[in-house]
């Protein structure tokens, strides 16, 4: 996963200002989009909830278990976002909310009209290449983990929705569409995570598939730019707009990802894992990976073998 960004929590409500002990709503209302801060202090199974807009989500506290569409279900931790179309029903388990331990949760319902007008600006400012490449939602991939760029961008929103500046609707609708952008960009990097490539006719899927295939080793921008027929400049504008991230951003993150999948046997050293993953010095791994993950090496291993 990226680098753990969590968001700002805001201040839980007050107890005698609770309405109620399940899904207890705060809302702060803007021209083109509605932040809503549900918080829940029961353990309570299948909640509905719906919206009219699109709505993005992001887990603040505690654990929800979610039932989206027709897909299994799955934990939802803070962390993490989850983006919901218009009018789709998602039903919501609490298995752990109580008085000492409540969910905190924001969803930010977004105006379709500065969804749709961020996107054709987008398409007609910096068009992709292909015919049917177009900058859109992928509503298929809407689960994610945070980055730091996208975590950023919403606890600018978090901070324009409850301040009470007299130009918040006019900074939030700015944010709104960084938000997009971030949103498309982190799609497209986990599409990446499927080994099958499936955004096969991006023009930087033979770098990302080189990358994966030589992760032990030391990776340079000219073998990736020549990879996708670009110049350096030009493959590097074009990695970091498409994905969010710059090409050294991308390898680190893999080499991390690829550390953790190593790590997960409780027999391996951390050194081995470092001369694995392209590192030769130790140290710099530890660093690396205590910045991407939070812990050391040896502290992910441990938590890993202790939790199976």
């Amino acid at each position: 996963m990226s680098i753990k960004a969590l968001l700002h929590k805001p201040a839980l409500t007050h107890e005698k200002s609770l309405k109620t002990l399940v899904e207890n709503r705060t809302i702060f209302s803007l021209d083109h989009c509605e932040l809503n801060i549900f918080e829940t202090y029961q353990k309570s199974d299948l909640v509905p909830l719906k919206f009219n807009d699109l709505v993005v989500t992001s887990m603040l506290r505690g654990k929800k278990v979610m039932h989206l569409f027709d897909e299994p279900q799955f934990e939802y931790l803070p962390g993490e976002t989850v983006i919901v179309p218009s009018n789709v029903e998602m039903k919501i388990d609490f298995p752990e909310a109580s008085k000492d331990n409540p969910t905190q949760c924001i969803a930010l319902a977004i105006d379709n009209n500065i969804i749709t007008n961020t996107l054709d600006f987008l398409n007609e400012k910096y068009p992709k290449e292909g015919k049917s490449n177009l900058w859109k939602l992928d509503h298929e991939n809407y689960f994610f983990y945070n980055n730091v760029e996208l975590a950023a961008t919403i606890n600018k929103l978090i901070k324009e929705c409850m301040g009470d500046s007299i130009t918040k609707d006019a900074i939030a609708d700015l944010t709104l569409q960084e938000l997009i952008i971030r949103i498309i960009q982190t799609q497209t990097a986990k599409r990446f995570e499927n080994e099958k490539l499936i955004d096969s006719n991006s023009p930087i899927s033979p770098s990302i598939a080189f990358i994966k295939n030589n992760i032990r080793e030391t990776i340079n921008l000219k073998d990736l730019s020549d990879k996708a027929c670009m110049s350096t400049t030009s493959f590097y504008r074009y990695f970091k707009r498409e994905l969010g991230m710059s090409p050294i951003e991308y390898i680190l993150n893999e080499k991390i990802k690829y550390a953790k999948k190593l790590l997960s046997n409780p027999k391996i050293h951390v050194n081995e894992v470092s001369y694995a993953t392209g590192f030769e010095d130790c140290n710099y791994f530890i660093r690396l990976f205590k910045k991407y993950e939070g812990v050391t090496p040896k502290q992910y291993q441990l938590m890993n073998y202790t939790s199976h």
